[in-house]
Formats: structure tokens, C-alpha cells, sequence
């Protein structure tokens, strides 16, 4: 495909309200102009190149290293396209020009339109929408079916602001046709900038095709203007999200209040109860059951997975796993096959063997604990002492009773035991008993 898009990313966005560039706001999870990129390498193209002008800094921070021109003083569209003129002097190929606040296009429109503009052999084709109320759209002028220009706002006439069919603001170019046209234009409008649009009127003039790749209606061409403008552009991509999942085979309970960004991967067969979150590069897997309040974030879930009520951060958890309700796996946990964490239990940077049960009320981090061992109520790995971070490691079947404080480094042998109320500070080898407590002293009548 020989195809480069030009992504329209330098204005600043004033009725956003923010200190943030605009196109850099997240939309189900995804900054806006990091969707664009990726819907225009999936769909094929060899190159993307970014218009950045306001705070280019901060977006090239969010989406990597990536071709860009810069619009330094922020003159139209037009003026905009121009600035890439240098960078494309040498280019034969066709450009696609996208905004950088369009999120909701669609893979398979951007698809169909380049195919459009393929096969009529179009020197321009126009991304088009059919629109119950365009005002301050540009509206699409045809003449016998033929599209003859495009007329702004601020330029229309009566009759043309009747018009329902509005430019969208995408658009297919021959290169080497654009920046012809674009040498062309100027700047005597209104606004007292230089139009992309005017581009239009030259080709036809010139007898050249101009061609329209039309949608029924205008969901997909929103541009994100407002922070509302924001809100709803996410509700519509969630929407899109879980209706993916539920028709790859995901079971939701209520999906109208679940919330799943774009990265996110489910397996067939798992149910989603109303209330969970779940967040960037996670994958789930198959035959899971993900209860309400449940927060998952950059982790994988494996199959046949239990999670009730908790929270879970960049992890990883084996199949046949239970958690909660109300435990939290901090990052780098890594819970292996058939383990069970209980309520309010908090792991962090620690590895839980196959089998090991940790029922309730208890801190494991930086511990690795063996197969079969059973952690008790109230059991606290003391990893740090103000200063370092020090290791637990407690072997196979062994036992740690409730409300045991292990203080690290230590290292607690297989088929062990430590008694309820034990304070461990030395290692306990395999196959021991360990108990470290006070002796129990009664005083009678002290309350007297």
C-alpha cells in the first residue's frame, strides 16, 4: 500500500479547558491521537507523519519516535498540509489527512474509502457524512451528483447551510496534486486562513475527479472539542469494546456498567459482573468470573479464574486461581496454579507456588512461598526496615500460624510450622517447629 497519512495534531484545543494538548486526553483508556496511529498502521499504511504545533513536546512524549513537521503558528488546515510539503517533495504515492481528535473512525471505513479512492482513480477523495444538523460543519456542494466544493460555515450562504451532507475531515490525496493545489490557495475568507477545502474547488476547476466516500450518519466523524465531547466519545468506544467481546463469546451481566478499554483481551466463556474495571495490556482468559467492584490493571489472568471484589496491578495469576473478596496484588505478584487469597490480603512482589492458600488478613512482599503452604490470619512478611527491602522464603506444606510476623531476611524450611503469635528473626529448617512467644502471666483480682 502506498500510502502515508498526515495527522493534523497542532492546535491547542481552548475549549477543552486543560493544560494538556488535547489529542493527548484518553478515550477508553487510549490517548486520542495514539487510536489515530493505530488504526492508520492497521489498516496498512507506510508511514504516519504528525502536524504538531501547541506543546509538541508533551505529545511526542506520548507517542513515541515518530515522523513530524511542525505548524508554528496555527494559520488553517491548508497551512497546516503545507508545512509537510518538504518532507513529501519526493513522494508519488497517495496521502491521507486525519485529525488528531477523530477517535471513533473506524478501521474498516478508512479501508473502504482508500479503496474508493483506488479504484476511481480519484485525485481527491472526500470522507463524507450524512448529518440532522450540520451547523458549523463545511457542507459538501455537489452539481449533477458531482461534487463541486466545499463551502465552511461562516461561508454558506442560506440555501448551502440546508445542505445535510458534511465534510468529515478526512480526506485521500494524490500527492504530487496536493501540494500543486495547495500552492494555489490563499487565505481570503473570513477567518483569514488557508483552507484545505479550497483544495476542492481548484481540482474541479481543473477538471481533475473529486470523488466522496459517504456514511449514513456522523457518529464516527465526532470531533473531540469538550471534555463532554470526551465522555462521549468513550461511551461509544466501551460500547463498541464489549459488543466485540460478548460476540466473541464473553458473558456480561449488565455490560451497559462494565468498563473495558481497547487493549484489554477476555476469553470466551468468562462473565463480567457490573462494576469492573478493567485496564491496559490485561488479558484474561477463558471460563473466568469476574465479580463486581473488581479493578484489574496491566496483568494476566489465566483460565478458570475466581476474582471477587479486589484489585490487581500489574500481575500475573495461573489458572483455577480464587481471589478475594477485597485482596489487592500489588505489582509483581505471580500467583501459580489453583492458589487461593482471601479477604484482605495484600501481596506485592512475591511469588505464591501451586496450591498455597493465604485465607485472610495477611501482607506477603518479597516472598516466594512453597507448594501446598498454608499462610494464616494476620501472618505479615516484614520485608522493610526503613531503609532496604529484604526477602521471605518459606518452603513446600509448611504451615505459618495466625498472626505470625516473619522478619526478613529469613527463610522457613519445607514441611515447617510456626506457632500462632510468633515474631520468626532466624531460619527455620525444613521439618521444625518454631515458636517465639512471651510465657503468659495471669495477675488474679487486677482489675481491683
Amino acid at each position: 500500500m502506498k500510502l502515508k497519512t498526515l495527522i493534523l495534531a497542532a492546535g491547542k484545543g481552548t475549549r477543552m479547558k486543560s493544560e494538556l494538548p488535547k489529542v493527548i486526553h484518553r478515550v477508553n483508556g487510549i490517548p486520542m491521537i495514539e487510536k489515530i496511529i493505530t488504526i492508520c498502521k492497521n489498516i496498512g499504511v507506510e508511514e504516519n507523519i504528525l502536524i504538531l504545533g501547541h506543546k509538541k513536546e508533551t505529545i511526542l512524549e506520548v507517542v513515541g519516535d515518530i515522523p513530524y513537521v511542525v505548524q508554528e503558528e496555527q494559520l488553517g488546515t491548508g497551512h497546516a498540509i503545507m508545512q509537510a510539503s518538504e518532507l513529501l517533495k519526493d513522494y508519488n504515492g497517495d496521502v491521507m489527512v486525519l485529525c488528531g481528535d477523530t477517535p471513533l473512525l473506524k478501521e474498516s471505513t478508512l479501508k473502504e474509502m482508500y479503496k474508493q479512492h483506488k479504484d476511481s482513480n480519484a485525485t481527491t477523495t472526500i470522507l463524507t457524512a450524512i448529518c440532522e444538523n450540520p451547523f458549523g460543519y463545511g457542507r459538501i456542494v455537489k452539481s449533477e451528483g458531482k461534487v463541486v466544493g466545499i463551502v465552511e460555515e461562516k461561508e454558506a450562504s442560506e440555501a448551502v447551510k440546508k445542505i445535510r451532507e458534511i465534510n468529515a475531515g478526512v480526506y485521500c490525496f494524490k500527492s504530487k496534486d496536493l501540494f500543486d493545489a495547495l500552492s494555489k490557495i490563499d487565505n481570503n475568507n473570513e477567518k483569514g486562513e488557508y483552507y484545505l477545502t479550497d483544495v476542492i474547488g481548484i481540482n474541479v476547476k481543473e477538471g481533475k475527479l473529486v470523488e466522496c466516500y459517504t456514511l449514513e450518519e456522523n457518529i464516527e466523524t465526532l470531533g473531540v472539542n469538550s471534555k463532554v465531547e470526551l465522555a462521549m466519545a468513550s461511551e461509544t468506544l466501551r460500547e463498541r469494546k464489549n459488543t466485540a467481546l460478548m460476540d466473541a463469546g464473553v458473558i456480561f451481566i449488565d455490560p451497559r456498567n462494565t468498563y473495558i478499554e481497547e487493549s484489554v483481551e477476555v476469553g470466551q466463556d468468562t462473565i463480567i459482573y457490573p462494576g469492573v474495571i478493567l485496564q491496559g495490556n490485561t488479558k484474561i482468559g477463558s471460563n473466568c468470573e469476574i465479580i463486581g467492584n473488581t479493578r484489574i490493571v496491566d496483568s494476566i489472568i489465566s483460565n478458570s479464574v475466581k476474582i471477587e471484589s479486589s484489585v490487581i496491578e500489574s500481575s500475573v495469576v495461573e489458572d483455577r486461581v480464587t481471589i478475594g473478596p477485597f485482596a489487592h496484588l500489588r505489582p509483581k505478584a505471580h500467583l501459580k496454579e489453583d492458589v487461593h487469597v482471601g479477604n484482605f490480603v495484600e501481596i506485592k512482589k512475591s511469588t505464591l507456588e501451586k496450591g498455597v492458600k493465604a485465607g485472610h488478613l495477611t501482607y506477603l512482599g518479597d516472598a516466594t512461598i512453597g507448594e501446598k503452604t498454608n499462610i494464616g490470619a494476620g501472618t505479615i512478611t516484614c520485608n522493610y526496615d526503613g531503609k532496604n527491602k529484604f526477602k521471605t522464603i518459606i518452603g513446600k506444606n509448611s504451615f505459618i500460624g495466625s498472626d505470625s510476623m516473619l522478619v526478613a531476611p529469613v527463610e522457613i524450611g519445607d514441611n515447617s510450622l510456626v506457632g500462632a503469635g510468633s515474631v520468626i528473626t532466624k531460619d527455620v529448617p525444613s521439618n521444625a517447629l518454631a515458636v517465639s512467644r512471651s510465657k503468659q502471666v495471669i495477675k488474679f483480682d487486677w482489675r481491683k
